[in-house]
């Protein structure tokens, strides 16, 4: 990185905690603290919930997903806006009728302090460990790209965050996700223009996306009914909804977004807002890997995009051998190139007889290319048996570094930290949040006073900050990491969304059934992600049947003293 990326990259990142911090200073009490003294408009609870769920995750292994995989992943997001519909319709209400901190106080009205206390716990876990991994992705991808050591990496994101974080709560989160946001949406624009303009003379848009479609890339919509097919329009509709339910009904990081609005209708306009624009967001972020995939067509194609672990081979006794793989790759890159100026030329054309004899040829280079990349990584590993050999995460950042210019590079760069800084700044908020309201004083110190509140409520989130950073610290490889963190979620969304489905719509499910079943549900979403082939968007509609099932089951057989 040159100079000028160095200023750029600084000089937003000190901005945006700067700016977080004064807008939020004068914080008197934990409603001030936690809430942000109910005083957020519905445009910034709006970008405040997405900022919370686009971490540099989204921006960074989003378009490498959709490069290797095409754009099915969308089917994800296909759930989320009826989900925001039954939100606004059925948990908002009561959330602002109890005027609550956290979504979990609900839980001992309507049940008791158990399954409170357990919902409350089964988040810290996921939620805990996520925002290591959500630190954990940036770092790990920014250091072995730049050569940057990745736990000084760890060090100055977690710790920039946790300082203004600390310092102004809720209000500097949603201030600050307004000015991340802004800067990420301009930065993605202009990565996606920049894609664009590089392509071949004659080659728009339009017809990037055309040439992407005949290779398979963009593949929206997949009617197949299969449990263990991770992205279809079924696992979206239903395994997305159940997942956007529990994420933004239930989990404490977007339920202090908009709980902070000034009332239910700033709240609803919000998370309308949200629905509305997630699903086109999230497609142009996966578009921008469909257009890159097109651009290497025409421009070298890397064999392997972290160049940290070809560097590595370089410089090793497997040199030669690396070298006879690069020459191969570069002649299949020179006849890719030559194949796709025929492809558009067909396509433009309309002659289906050549397109289809391209498309026969681009799948037997596809194999053959497989077979190179399964080379190297064999070389890799007798290299280094720690050798990273999936480098979907790379992609995107890989293009940035090779064919930007300078200054955009660095707001590119800085849009990779904003996106962590703005989910990692919620989850820190939320994490506090559900362990002072729901443990600390619930449980332990119950009748202090405000300053008391306040104070542990900035000492939790400096403690969540660094354990999060030290998650980060120990974190393995992922492979995917978008997918890597959905999985995480899902693994206990299904249980926590369950309990809080029977809260709302089973009145007579009493307290102690709900307990053993979702305690008992739980273990069989661990037990069908460890030893079955069912693919993670399901464990959100299993977990929730099966507390919603079990729980009326057990409370026919419970002693009524007991329900």
């Amino acid at each position: 990185m040159s100079g000028l990326d160095w200023f750029v990259l600084i000089a937003t990142l000190l901005g945006i905690a700067a700016y977080g911090i004064y807008k939020s200073r004068g914080q008197r009490n934990i409603n001030d603290y936690l809430k942000g003294d109910n005083s957020m408009p519905w445009f910034m609870v709006g970008l405040s919930i997405m900022a919370t769920q686009a971490s540099a995750i989204t921006f960074l292994s989003g378009p490498g997903q959709a490069y290797t995989d095409g754009m099915r992943f969308v089917q994800y997001y296909f759930g989320l806006p009826l989900a925001m519909i039954v939100l606004s319709i059925a948990f908002l209400p009561i959330y602002h009728k109890l005027n609550v901190y956290t979504a979990y106080e609900f839980l001992e009205t309507r049940f008791d302090l158990k399954t409170r206390v357990l919902t409350s716990f089964l988040f810290l876990t996921q939620r805990g460990l996520a925002s290591g991994l959500t630190l954990y992705a940036p770092a790990l991808i920014l250091s072995a790209l730049l050569g940057w050591n990745i736990y000084w990496t760890n060090l100055f994101i977690g710790g920039l965050v946790v300082v203004y974080t600390v310092a102004g709560g809720s209000k500097a989160v949603s201030y600050t996700h307004l000015q991340q946001m802004s800067i990420i949406f301009i930065g993605m624009f202009l990565a996606a223009w920049m894609i664009v303009h590089m392509l071949p003379e004659g080659i728009s848009t339009f017809d990037a996306a055309k040439m992407a479609g005949k290779l398979g890339k963009m593949n929206i919509i997949d009617l197949q009914f299969d449990m263990s097919n991770k992205y279809n329009l079924w696992s979206g509709l239903i395994g997305g909804l159940f997942l956007a339910l529990s994420y933004f009904g239930t989990d404490q990081s977007q339920v202090g977004r908009y709980i902070s609005a000034k009332d239910l209708r700033e709240s609803r306009m919000g998370l309308l807002m949200n629905g509305i624009i997630k699903v086109p967001m999230q497609f142009a972020i996966l578009f921008i890997g469909v257009l890159l995939f097109v651009f290497y067509q025409f421009q070298p194609e890397p064999l392997f995009f972290n160049s940290n672990e070809t560097k590595a081979l370089q410089s090793s006794s497997y040199a030669g051998e690396f070298k006879q793989l690069q020459a191969q790759q570069e002649q299949l890159n020179l006849q890719k190139k030559e194949k796709a100026i025929h492809l558009h030329q067909a396509i433009q054309n309309k002659n289906e007889t050549e397109i289809q004899e391209l498309q026969a040829w681009y799948k037997q280079q596809g194999e053959t290319q497989s077979q190179l990349r399964n080379s190297l990584k064999e070389l890799m590993q007798k290299n280094n048996p720690a050798a990273e050999t999936n480098d979907t995460n790379y992609i995107f950042l890989r293009f940035v570094l090779d064919y930007l210019p300078h200054g955009l590079i660095g707001l590119l760069i800085s849009v990779i930290f904003a996106a962590s800084m703005q989910s990692k700044s919620a989850e820190l908020n939320s994490l506090a949040s559900s362990s002072i309201v729901d443990i600390y004083k619930r449980m332990w110190v119950k009748n202090a006073s405000d300053a008391h509140y306040l104070k542990v409520s900035q000492w939790a989130t400096a403690g969540w900050g660094v354990y999060a950073i030290g998650v980060a610290m120990f974190a393995n490889k992922l492979g995917s990491l978008i997918e890597a963190v959905n999985i995480l979620g899902s693994l206990f969304y299904g249980s926590i969304l369950g309990i809080f489905l029977v809260a709302f719509f089973f009145k007579r499910i009493g307290g102690h059934a709900v307990f053993i079943a979702a305690v008992l549900a739980e273990l069989v979403v661990l037990y069908l992600y460890f030893f079955t082939g069912i693919t993670f968007l399901w464990f959100n509609f299993i977990g929730a049947i099966l507390v919603i099932v079990l729980g009326s089951i057990l409370q026919i057989m419970l002693p009524k003293q007991q329900g």
